[in-house]
This record gives structure tokens, C-alpha cells and sequence, in this order.
């Protein structure tokens, strides 16, 4: 960290389309790729980062909106979260809209994107844990073509970007079932989240998936409570669950994601393992009631 004022970028380039910007990239290594800024220029702002060059994102048209591509959706890296959070939008991807609604004011939703969520990995992203439970992939694109990640590849720090790389677009799957996503954040009122989940339903693999995010660096996925929990629901009839049932499983997930990090377990963490199971078991219930 540094007191110092930032620095100005020394040069901006603005392709107009992903092999221009792959291009420019290429060109020149320390370049960093700019769409939103909504955290790039927080870090610039705050000394944290000072940019040799920048390549701006914003005048790619075929990242800014989706198409059907085999039962997915097809969305690209430039989508902002205002057009995520319309109606339209949400008839498709009702937890990815929802997630994008709640990502904070308007200046903060109408300029930032959904590569741009992935990209800085922040824990807080409100996209994240959508994206892990709906197990979607990244399509990117460098100088040898492109190539696609899971997105929990990237966030986990299992793929890295290369040189010359960015993220192009975001495989989602079309479900067509209840999904839900929601957060807790501080007293403060709206905000970045101290704790939110995604949880989709798949009835055509008869599967739960849970993603726990901004508890750790990364969203988590409670792999033994979806599958129990899925083992519980029928499936060809109403989906219901018992309460108890759908208090076990917050349980479950707050247990997997908040570990008690040895006795006596600190206030804090009790409270973040609270929060967890009552986001938890609300988004199944009302996942299974919609």
C-alpha cells in the first residue's frame, strides 16, 4: 500500500471488438483491461494499482448483451447489472437477476459487468455464488483462440488468466426450475454482503446446488447437504420438505461453510454460522414453494 497519489494510466485503447482487445493485450503485457472500473478504479484511486496502460472494454457490442446457445445461455462478459436486473432478464436467469439487483446503488449496477464480478474475484460478489451453483462456464478468449473454464476453476485459482486473455463470455445453463438467491449484509443498510447464497433446483438431475458466498475467499459449495437434502424431495410430486427438514439442512450448510476454527468458538463465527443456515434455509424453501 502507498500514500502517494496514483499515477495516470499512460495510454488507453479502445478496440471495438474482443480481437482488438485480445490484440492490444497482447501488445502490451502490463496493459490491465478496464470495463465498469467499479473496482479497478476504486483500487487506482486508493494507490492499490497503478496501470502502465489500460484497455477499455466498453465499445465491445457482442459482449454487452446473450443468445441461446444448446439449452444454455450465452452471456457476455459486458453485460451490466442493471440489464441483468430487467424482467426480461430474470425470465431467464431469475438468481443471476436477483444477484445483480443487489449489487448496490445504480451508479455502482449501471456501470458494472458481470466479467468484471469474475474477473476481480472479490468474496463480496454478488454474481458468485449464483455463478458456482449454477456451475457455469467461462469462455475465454487470448492470442491461441479460446477456451472455456469452469468458473469455479477461476475463482478456486485452479486456472489463471494468461497473458493476453480475458474473459469473453459466461455459459449458464436455462434450468427452467426455482432458483433463489439472497444475502445478509451489515447494520448499515444495503451493502456489500457479509454472507449470501445461490441455490438452483435441477429436477431433471433431481439436485440441489448451494452456493455459500463471501464467507471466504472464494463461494462454497456444501457438496453433502445438496445431496442429502436432494435425497429428501420428491421429485415427481410437490416438493415439499418439513420444516425440520429444511432447518436441518441451513444447519448442514452453515456447519460445511463456517468451521467452528477451535474452542470455544468465537461469538463471531457463531453468529456468521447463524446468519448462513437462515440464508440457507430460506432459498430452499423458497426455492421448493415457487
Amino acid at each position: 500500500m502507498t500514500t502517494h497519489a496514483p499515477q495516470a494510466a499512460q495510454s488507453v485503447t479502445l478496440p471495438a471488438s474482443l480481437d482488438e482487445a485480445v490484440a492490444a493485450l497482447t501488445a502490451m503485457p502490463a496493459a490491465v483491461p478496464v470495463a465498469g472500473g467499479t473496482d479497478l478504479m476504486a483500487a487506482v484511486n486508493a494507490g492499490l494499482l497503478r496501470p502502465a496502460a489500460l484497455v477499455g472494454l466498453g465499445r465491445i457490442n457482442e459482449i454487452r448483451g446473450w443468445q441461446y446457445q444448446d439449452g444454455h445461455a450465452l452471456l457476455g462478459a459486458g453485460l451490466t447489472h442493471a440489464r441483468m436486473g430487467r424482467p426480461d432478464f430474470a425470465a431467464l436467469i431469475p438468481a443471476l437477476a436477483a444477484a445483480a439487483r443487489a449489487a448496490g446503488p445504480p451508479q455502482i449496477r449501471n456501470a458494472g459487468t458481470l466479467g468484471g464480478n469474475i474477473a476481480s474475484a472479490a468474496p463480496t460478489g454478488d454474481a458468485l455464488p449464483v455463478l458456482a451453483a449454477l456451475e457455469a462456464v467461462l469462455v475465454i478468449v487470448g492470442p491461441a483462440g479460446s477456451r472455456e473454464i469452469p468458473v469455479s476453476y477461476l475463482l478456486a485459482g485452479r486456472e489463471m488468466l494468461r497473458p493476453g486473455e480475458l474473459i469473453g463470455f459466461v455459459r449458464v445453463p436455462l434450468l427452467h426450475a426455482p432458483q433463489v438467491f439472497l444475502k445478509a449484509t451489515g447494520r448499515t443498510g444495503p451493502g456489500r454482503a457479509v454472507a449470501s447464497v445461490g441455490l438452483v433446483l435441477d429436477p431433471a438431475r433431481r439436485g440441489v446446488r448451494c452456493a455459500i458466498g463471501a464467507v471466504a475467499p472464494m463461494p462454497l459449495r456444501p457438496l453433502e447437504a445438496e445431496q442429502w437434502v436432494a435425497s429428501l424431495i420428491d421429485w415427481e410430486g410437490e416438493r415439499h420438505l418439513a420444516p425440520e427438514a429444511l432447518e436441518a439442512f441451513g444447519e448442514y450448510v452453515a456447519a460445511a461453510c463456517v468451521p467452528d476454527q477451535g474452542e470455544p468458538v468465537a461469538p463471531g463465527v457463531l453468529h456468521l454460522r447463524r446468519t448462513v443456515a437462515v440464508l440457507a434455509r430460506r432459498a430452499l424453501g423458497r426455492a421448493l414453494s415457487s
